[in-house]
């Protein structure tokens, strides 16, 4: 049951926290474009996978952004099965994602990943 409990977690070994590795993820990953969203997959050497969100000012206020980001980590935490491992995964806000319902969000990023999974 313990297991179960940690595969759920988000620790910090599984963000993606400096700049020089969201760029990296930018030049040399793979963009899935959805609606609202842009993802990028780059395989890493670190054996696990990380995910990093990039939510712009232009998408809306503190409280919108910060939504995103709790959905885009929740959907992360919760389907770890469904994402490559040893992959790099950077999701970045293109469009006012935040009036959406967790279940939607959740549907367009499975669809947009799902040939990539490896």
């Amino acid at each position: 049951m313990r297991a179960h409990i940690e595969n759920q977690s988000f620790t910090r070994e599984e963000r993606i926290r400096k700049r020089n590795d969201f760029v990296t993820v930018y030049r040399t990953g793979v963009r899935i474009a959805t609606k609202h969203f842009v993802v990028y997959v780059c395989k890493n050497q670190l054996g696990s996978r990380r995910l990093g969100v990039s939510i712009g000012k232009k998408i809306g206020n503190a409280v919108k952004r910060n939504r995103i980001k709790r959905l885009l980590r929740e959907f992360f935490r919760l389907n770890k099965d469904i994402l490559p491992d040893s992959h790099d995964i950077v999701i970045v806000a293109t469009r006012d994602a935040s009036s959406r319902h967790y279940r939607v969000i959740c549907e367009e990023l499975r669809q947009g990943l799902e040939g990539h999974a490896s």
